[in-house]
């Protein structure tokens, strides 16, 4: 049994980076419908539901350059640019979903994907870019945690203080 866990993480991890566009469409289908009446319920001024579906589509052409990029590349430097955008999109947004969920007892529209989905995928992305390309643990992690910051701020605004970064 744990050689064939072993055998599923290092096909997902070997494929991560092409995977990431598929796994934030199906994010953004968790967050769609309830997001926005959320995020409108904490901060003012509130956000509109074609904004949040052009940053979503923004985000999402992003993520198949840069997945495929990674995906195809296979070189240390699309190794570090997929870690930060990885660090940024799916873990900084995992973190802010499930804090925020935590913090205000309800509901934040996303969560159950950013848990299930974001978390792990995170990991196996960092791990693959580590193993893969030979890049210092230590290296993705601090590039990771760096571009996820603005993430970080945002969500802390949100949840914490009724305002937002951007």
């Amino acid at each position: 049994m744990i050689r064939e866990c072993h055998a599923i993480a290092q096909a997902i991890s070997s494929h991560a980076g092409a995977s990431c566009p598929r796994l934030f469409v199906v994010h953004v289908v968790e967050e769609a419908p309830g997001f926005v009446a959320w995020f409108n319920s904490l901060v003012t001024p509130g956000i509109y539901q074609p904004l949040f579906l052009s940053v979503n589509g923004v985000a999402l052409t992003i993520t198949l350059i840069v997945g495929f990029g990674v995906a195809s590349a296979r070189e240390p430097m699309s190794g570090i640019i997929g870690a930060a955008w990885v660090g940024f999109l799916m873990l900084a947004n995992a973190v802010f979903h499930i804090v925020a969920t935590i913090s205000l007892s309800r509901y934040c529209p996303g969560v159950v994907t950013a848990t299930l989905i974001y978390l792990p995928v995170s990991a196996l992305f960092f791990r693959a870019v580590v193993r893969e390309l030979g890049i210092s643990s230590l290296v993705v992690a601090a590039v990771a945690l760096l571009a996820g910051t603005p993430m970080f701020i945002h969500g802390y605004l949100i949840v914490f203080q009724g305002s937002r970064l951007f």
